[in-house]
């Protein structure tokens, strides 16, 4: 396959996923695994898997992997560019602009993005399920992570269950024949590229500070505090939004500024860490022309999220050839289920539903889904200018 065929596949996306990187989720599994049949079930749930325990946001993860997956490298980055190039434009636009930007968005879009992504991420669960946890004992360890991780809500926990998970799966899964799955992906190298990318991601995690530190020069503070946000945080974006907004304010960004930018980011699809090139943008005080200091802020935040999957990805692979392996792979699946629903809860359903009408309006929004045979896009489309004519409705 070639990369240009990833990037639009992924500029697609990057262009109508909405709702956050549990949404990403949900529209990567019904656009590659049930539209297109670039991969399994099974392959796309080791992926997300394996993204989980990685540094960084985990649904930028899953695309470059998907990319690497299809055309090494070069579909990684085609990948990356395709998924986060959109909202980067988007919010570059309105930085420049912030100072005249006083048009509100319609009443009810967000509303109507919320719901179609509520929608898209329960429709994304319940297929997954079917193949991940089709019998009684996988659906049990998927409930109980589910409710752990509604108690245990920091991404450091979720760490400690999927590793849960996977000790209960070798517990359980003993009794059972495991058969070793080879992967429908072409057997990608364990040496020199992954070597490359553990010597580029350790050298600039220890360079970048000193040479921070001895310059004092905004842009290269800048680029050093976006990489190690990117290289030493699990949890994705809204982990990361309290070291962006630390780091920044250091660099001159007002908080007036950084919340307006935070509010327009709900409004993008795409990834929310291309925040990223919104500060960037607005930073006083630099040599640097705005957009070129977004390319610059946008790459090193997403930097080290490709070197860890660069470096992971093919020794994932050799894992998936071992029978002890295999077992624990067997409860990791199904906690990646109940991680899923957990999140579809909280926060997704918590801040999407709000009334009654909210919960009749998802489900006509899931019967839309599951019926009228839409394009991702065609539907994201429809469901706002339906929610925006209801609110109209209603408030007239």
């Amino acid at each position: 396959m070639s990369s240009w065929q990833v990037f639009t596949s992924f500029l697609t996306l990057g262009l109508t996923a909405f709702g956050g990187p549990i949404a990403h989720l949900a529209y990567f599994q019904r656009t590659f695994v049930q539209d297109k049949r670039w991969l399994t079930n099974e392959d796309y749930v080791q992926l997300v898997a394996l993204c989980q325990i990685l540094p960084g946001p985990t649904s930028s993860q899953v695309g470059m992997a998907i990319g690497l997956q299809q055309a090494g490298i070069r579909g990684a980055i085609a990948a990356w560019l395709g998924f986060t190039a959109p909202s980067v434009i988007l919010l570059v636009t309105l930085a420049y602009g912030i100072e005249h930007f006083q048009t509100q968005l319609p009443e009810g879009l967000l509303h109507g993005l919320a719901i179609a992504a509520v929608a898209i991420v329960i429709q994304a669960v319940w297929s997954m399920s079917q193949t991940l946890s089709p019998d009684w004992s996988r659906r049990f360890i998927a409930l109980t992570m589910a409710l752990l991780a509604l108690w245990l809500s920091s991404a450091l926990w979720q760490l400690v269950l999927l590793a849960l998970a996977a000790f209960i799966g070798v517990m359980m899964a003993s009794a059972t024949p495991i058969v070793i799955r080879h992967s429908v992906f072409k057997t990608i190298p364990t040496s020199y590229y992954p070597l490359l990318s553990l010597v580029t991601l350790l050298g600039l995690l220890m360079t970048l500070p000193l040479v921070a530190n001895w310059l004092e020069y905004p842009v290269i503070v800048m680029i050093d505090h976006l990489f190690r946000a990117g290289a030493l945080v699990f949890g994705g974006g809204h982990i990361v939004l309290p070291l962006l907004y630390d780091g920044f304010h250091e660099l001159g960004i007002s908080d007036d500024l950084f919340l307006a930018g935070y509010g327009i980011v709900q409004a993008m699809p795409g990834p929310l860490l291309s925040f990223s090139a919104f500060l960037a943008t607005a930073l006083p005080q630099t040599t640097f022309a705005p957009w070129l200091l977004a390319i610059i802020a946008t790459v090193a935040m997403f930097l080290p999220s490709l070197l860890f999957v660069i470096i992971a990805l093919p020794y994932w692979q050799k894992l998936m050839q071992s029978a002890f392996w295999q077992r624990a792979l067997w409860g990791i699946n199904a906690g990646v289920i109940g991680l899923l629903l957990a999140a579809l809860v909280n926060p997704i359903a918590l801040h999407a539903l709000h009334s009654w009408w909210d919960a009749v309006w998802l489900v006509l929004a899931i019967l839309l889904l599951r019926y009228a045979g839409l394009p991702i896009w065609a539907y994201v489309l429809c469901c706002t200018t339906i929610s925006m004519l209801l609110n109209y409705a209603v408030t007239t």
